[in-house]
């Protein structure tokens, strides 16, 4: 009895839980993709809430229908959500034909049966494959297109709780999971740990980009162009080298030159500059030629204002100064 009074505590609050995120999500300004993600939630809560209710009371076959709807419209938006973050292509036009399934099967529910025969079983693993369809989409594109983007960990990591979902609930359908209500358990706990990222502000933070008009293809191209940049001419070595500079030696905004950075590299301007910078400095400090020179020298043959950043800047990378990295060579070539 006190067991199952706690897993249905569980259970209700990741039901509660995901419907306070879908309206969170919702009232989001100027976030169009957080209402594709909010849209996610909310069939997942229309699948979890049908199992919830069904293992405590009966319910009508009509109503179970619509709750298994639900997962007609998790894959597609989850997918939509992914070509939101990354190529800012939102929902809209033909794109309502991915939602034929889920219109069919709500305006159809009184008549699709529901009433474990082998009619019902062919039907639900049709939509079990239907959504296994847009998580395998969802996880191509990651895998294709994806590799090296900053939102790339979130946006995986809320496929793999979907896909966890859907994996149980293909085990317990197919009854190879006895316990009917641990998707409902492990959907309580998932949420709560989107809960806790999007009240740390993880995702919007990373989205601050997401009015920029640029898509991935136009992104990667910036990105190699300001590589070029910094690589090849060395831009780096100039002490007062700044996003303006950057942005004005390429006609684009600084806001875009900011943007890639972060979304590919993830670091932000400064640390952009000090890796080539610091990466300089190790060769000139471990080459014989420069065994002699004072460090204040190094520093500024590398691009940096002054020897107090330097130092700064190399220790936060190699956790060593600059003098105990070049003692190293010196102990060697003893």
């Amino acid at each position: 009895m006190i067991k199952d009074a706690v897993i249905l505590v569980l259970s209700c609050l990741g039901v509660a839980q995901a419907l306070f995120l879908c309206g969170y999500l919702f009232t989001v300004k100027d976030r169009k993709s957080n209402i594709l993600l909010a849209l996610v939630l909310l069939g997942l809560t229309m699948r979890i809430g049908k199992s919830v209710l069904f293992n405590y009371m009966p319910l009508e076959p009509w109503i179970r229908n619509i709750c298994m709807s639900g997962m007609l419209i998790t894959g597609p938006f989850l997918w939509f959500y992914g070509r939101a973050l990354f190529e800012k292509k939102y929902f809209s036009g033909r794109d309502y034909l991915h939602l034929i399934p889920f219109a069919v099967f709500v305006l159809c529910c009184r008549i699709i049966p529901n009433r474990g025969d082998m009619l019902t079983t062919v039907i639900f693993w049709l939509v079990f494959l239907h959504m296994a369809v847009y998580l395998t989409a969802c996880w191509v594109y990651m895998v294709r297109s994806l590799k090296g983007t900053r939102l790339l960990p979130w946006y995986r990591n809320i496929t793999a709780g979907v896909t966890i979902i859907w994996l149980l609930y293909v085990g317990i359908f197919a009854r190879l999971i006895p316990f009917y209500i641990l998707g409902s358990v492990f959907f309580s706990f998932l949420m709560y740990i989107f809960s806790y990222l999007l009240l740390k502000r993880h995702v919007f933070a990373l989205e601050k980009y997401t009015s920029s008009g640029m898509d991935t293809v136009a992104s990667r191209r910036l990105l190699e162009q300001i590589k070029d940049l910094f690589a090849n001419k060395e831009m780096y070595l100039e002490s007062d080298v700044s996003l303006k500079m950057v942005a004005e030696k390429l006609s684009v905004g600084a806001r875009d030159v900011s943007q890639v950075i972060n979304e590919y590299e993830q670091k932000n301007f400064a640390e952009f500059v000090n890796q080539y910078r610091i990466a300089r400095a190790r060769t000139l400090l471990s080459a014989p030629d420069y065994a002699r020179e004072k460090i204040e020298t190094i520093a500024y043959d590398c691009g940096f204002g002054n020897v107090t950043s330097f130092n700064l800047a190399f220790k936060a990378e190699m956790q060593m100064t600059p003098s105990q990295y070049r003692n190293q060579f010196a102990v060697a070539e003893a």
